[in-house]
């Protein structure tokens, strides 16, 4: 069955009815053209798992009957990537999308001091709705009961001192150290420049905050490959080393 989401304040558990409208409403009865009577399965986005028979489609919104519920375990491992904005709208698009699919906990866009793409305030707000349709719309292909915290865009200098982390990693072509990471359980936050690469200074800036440098390869990786590459070496070592689903 398809996963669709919607806002925990339209599932009522007590009454078994749940109420889906807005983008996934549109997507669910435009695009698909379900029609009452199908089954489908609807997510808060935090954990919820919701069974539903479809007894209402309306013009602006959708009702379902709540057959099954449960509430799906979620990692105890997160791992959080702070990527500086690139100067290509689409390769950024393109890591949320394959980021989310791989089981990414967070999302920091940052501004760091080779970014080349600085939008206005006028316009901070149009990315972020279309970057929250894009992460909705992969966590829906991947089936993910837990969405992917998106943060506004931080500058580097909030980034490197924000608290909270079991392990700090800072991957740059001038490092030889092996990508070794932590064990499950952990909470890891990783930074990615943009496409000319961490300023000097930068790098020492982190590492003097407790970040530890680490090396990708020896080839030179564009930035959302890199960051999509680091978050799939985290999924690649906790599946190796655990039984438990990473979500």
């Amino acid at each position: 069955m398809e996963l669709f989401y919607t806002s925990g304040e339209f599932i009522d558990l007590g009454a078994a009815k749940i109420t889906i409208a807005g983008d996934e409403f549109h997507h669910l009865s435009r695009v698909l053209r379900k029609q009452t009577g199908e089954k489908i399965l609807v997510t808060d986005g935090n954990g919820l798992r919701c069974e539903v028979i479809i007894t209402a489609v309306g013009k602006k919104s959708l009702e379902g009957e709540i057959v099954e519920h449960s509430l799906v375990e979620k990692s105890d491992t997160e791992v959080v990537v702070a990527l500086s904005m690139l100067k290509s709208p689409q390769r950024f698009d393109f890591f949320l999308e394959k980021a989310t699919e791989l089981g990414i906990s967070e999302i920091i866009p940052m501004v760091t001091r080779r970014t080349v793409s600085l939008p206005s305030n006028e316009k901070i707000e149009g990315k972020i709705s279309r970057w929250k349709n894009i992460i909705l719309s992969a966590a829906r292909q991947s089936k993910r009961y837990y969405l992917p915290g998106l943060h506004v865009p931080k500058p580097f200098s909030t980034v490197v001192h924000l608290e909270g982390y079991d392990v700090r990693l800072i991957p740059y072509e001038g490092s030889a150290k092996p990508p070794v990471f932590a064990s499950s359980g952990n909470k890891i936050l990783i930074l990615i420049g943009p496409e000319g690469g961490f300023a000097a200074g930068e790098v020492e800036e982190s590492k003097d905050e407790g970040f530890l440098e680490i090396s990708l390869g020896k080839t030179t990786l564009r930035a959302e490959t890199a960051a999509i590459f680091a978050v799939a070496m985290v999924r690649s070592q906790l599946l190796e080393g655990s039984e438990k689903e990473w979500l």
